[in-house]
């Protein structure tokens, strides 16, 4: 991969987007040294199954709501203004479980581009495609999923 030489800037309003069923997901760089997306869950959804990276950082930081994390065998909440950094290997999934709409930034790096991912979860999250479609395509977009059927609740 050739490094950048130049800066990359999106402006409002330019980025791509995917509709999801209880929320929406804004691209804003999609693969080189980041991926970096804007995601907004309605109260009470569910984001990404629970997963792993096998080769990225996974990086949230809260721009407004809260989010429930579980990380590995942890529930965390975070708030607005609140920071998650989850390392490759680390199972996690989140929502929000909040009253407010959950507004967030999210970061991988390194990037891998993964934008045909969203569209395919948006379409999942719709009942327009099943689950199932995402499984061959776990090395490509480096989201492995993990067997936890409540995640929302910590093991004992």
């Amino acid at each position: 991969m050739q490094a950048r030489t130049e800066a990359l800037v999106v402006q409002p309003g330019a980025a791509a987007g995917a509709s999801l069923a209880d929320g929406s997901f804004g691209l804003l760089a999609d693969g080189g040294a980041v991926s970096a997306s804007r995601l907004t869950l309605t109260t009470g959804a569910d984001g990404a199954p629970p997963h792993h990276h096998k080769l990225s950082h996974e990086v949230f930081y809260l721009l407004g709501g809260t989010m429930l994390f579980r990380l590995g065998d942890t529930l965390t909440t975070v708030r607005k203004g609140g920071l998650a950094i989850i390392p490759p290997g680390l199972p996690h999934a989140f929502g929000a479980p909040g009253e407010d709409v959950a507004d967030v930034v999210v970061v991988l790096s390194p990037g891998i581009e993964r934008f045909k991912y969203f569209e395919q979860l948006g379409a999942i999250s719709r009942g327009e495609a099943k689950f199932e479609s995402l499984i061959p395509e776990q090395d490509r977009y480096d989201v492995h999923f993990e067997d936890i059927p409540d995640w929302h609740t910590a093991p004992n």
